[in-house]
């Protein structure tokens, strides 16, 4: 396949040396002026994936939309945004676009494959989610990840043709739980490195197992099975953002609670926002990550927003 990755980023450069490794045909674009091009322009490293002369570089998104399929990998809250200039383009046909990124759009509440129709209706899309970093990838550390999409024959067709010894993928079956749980997930490494930061990471436990059950409620409320909290996009992403030193959104997490500037993409800090309008909207109970939005939002004491989650009422474990 010839393969354009969009997002030379800590994800987008590992898929695109994973995809070029696989053998395709990859180009990864990126502005010329921004940090992450520059450096692979000048030494084809980001000191994680060196790439291979085979591997072209592109600040040309008009060419680099000469593809069989577009991955994009960037900042979720920018992705309306790059499908406009995308759309500028005036392309007579888009090729299909594979979402590997975990995110909602804060203002309007939707998932990302939704954005995607919004702008271009009539896309071919996937999204591509799961635990793993490009870390231990690169390294042979295998994986298990997921390939959704609403078009089955796509779905078919892109894993058959990214799968690879260091990824083993499964076929979504619900793209409202695997796109909502896949982003949660983020909100919870937060949560996870706050309690890193206040030295009680005990509490993970309790964090992951209840953390799961308000995802799986928002879920079901927005039409998706609840059991899909449990499955790869959420529950088995935990080990590489709950516990890693690789996860941005943990050690934002116990950054803020120390004090300490931290610069890295944390998607569960908007993804945070995001959940908290819908749990208004839909009027889902969803404490911890409500909790957290007053912690990151409101300014709200970290330890006191700990104990008034004990302070709830006394309940059964399960609904």
């Amino acid at each position: 396949m010839k393969i354009t990755v969009i997002g030379a980023g800590r994800w987008g450069s590992f898929i695109a040396w994973y995809l070029n490794d696989l053998g395709h045909t990859v180009t990864l674009y990126g502005p010329a002026d921004t940090p992450d091009m520059i450096r692979f322009a000048e030494t084809r490293t980001n000191g994680i994936v060196t790439m291979p002369d085979s591997l072209t570089l592109s600040n040309d998104l008009s060419a680099s939309l000469d593809a069989d399929a577009v991955v994009i990998s960037i900042g979720s809250q920018g992705l309306r945004s790059l499908l406009g200039e995308i759309l500028a383009c005036n392309k007579a046909k888009l090729p299909p676009f594979i979402l590997c990124m975990k995110g909602i759009e804060i203002s309007t509440g939707k998932r990302l494959s939704e954005v995607v129709k919004d702008c271009i209706p009539d896309a071919t899309c996937a999204v591509w989610i799961g635990p793993g970093h490009p870390q231990e990838f690169v390294r042979g550390v295998p994986n298990c990840m997921i390939i959704d999409s609403a078009n089955e024959e796509f779905k078919h067709y892109i894993v058959t043709q990214f799968k690879g010894p260091r990824i083993r993928f499964y076929y979504g079956s619900d793209l409202i739980g695997n796109e909502i749980g896949a982003a949660a997930k983020n909100v919870i490494g937060i949560a996870a490195g706050m309690l890193d930061g206040l030295g009680i990471p005990s509490l993970k436990g309790a964090l992951m197992s209840r953390g799961t059950r308000e995802v799986a409620r928002l879920i079901k409320v927005l039409g998706g099975n609840e059991l899909s909290a449990y499955g790869l996009a959420h529950l088995g992403d935990y080990e590489a953002t709950v516990f890693s030193k690789f996860s941005h959104n943990r050690q934002f997490g116990e950054s803020f609670i120390k004090g300490e500037e931290y610069t890295a993409l944390a998607e569960g800090y908007y993804t945070t926002a995001a959940l908290k309008n819908l749990c208004e909207k839909y009027g889902v109970e969803m404490p911890i990550s409500e909790a957290l939005y007053s912690i990151l939002y409101d300014g709200a004491d970290p330890k006191e927003t700990l104990n008034s989650l004990f302070e709830r009422s006394l309940k059964q474990e399960f609904e």
